[in-house]
């Protein structure tokens, strides 16, 4: 399961925490920490799964390499357009927080029918806004699981 956290690459101090805590708890839930791969929101995500033993993945919108806590960095030189890429990337979202760019990203998921799950962010129609990141992340993990399809041990094809 991919779970998106998607926020401001420069947030507050109690944004940086409740990110933190996201990936964590992803992590600790088995999931995979997608997002921008940038700061702020980002890194912090990455760095809580990073320190729960869980795997991070940094679409980013240029060629560089991303935070400290990245385990696998897409470079896409696509700018504002990765936040597409990211978006379907994912099971559901978890917004910490955000400005424009992280509305995009909303936009995006909500068109294309993703959960999305918010911490202080856009109060708008279809957003669950979320008191805590433990509210946040069992929505976005129990909305995960239901969107993924059953997939057999074996793999397409594989013998009966």
């Amino acid at each position: 399961m991919q779970i998106a956290v998607i926020g401001r690459g420069d947030c507050s101090e109690e944004e940086y925490r409740e990110a933190e805590a996201v990936g964590r708890l992803i992590a600790g839930n088995r999931g995979t920490v997608c997002c921008g791969g940038l700061g702020g929101v980002m890194e912090a995500a990455c760095k809580g799964a990073k320190e729960a033993g869980g795997t991070t993945v940094g679409i980013l919108p240029d060629t560089g390499d991303g935070n400290a806590y990245l385990d696998v960095v897409i470079r896409t030189g696509m700018g504002h357009a990765r936040n597409v890429v990211l978006v379907n990337s994912a099971d559901a979202v978890i917004a910490v927080g955000g400005g424009y760019g992280t509305l995009s990203e909303i936009a995006v998921a909500l068109k294309t029918g993703k959960p999305v799950f918010g911490l202080r962010t856009w109060k708008i129609e279809g957003v669950t806004a979320c008191a805590t990141p433990e509210e946040a992340v069992t929505l976005a993990v129990r909305a995960g699981r239901r969107s993924r399809p059953s997939r057999s041990p074996r793999g397409p094809g594989g013998p009966a």
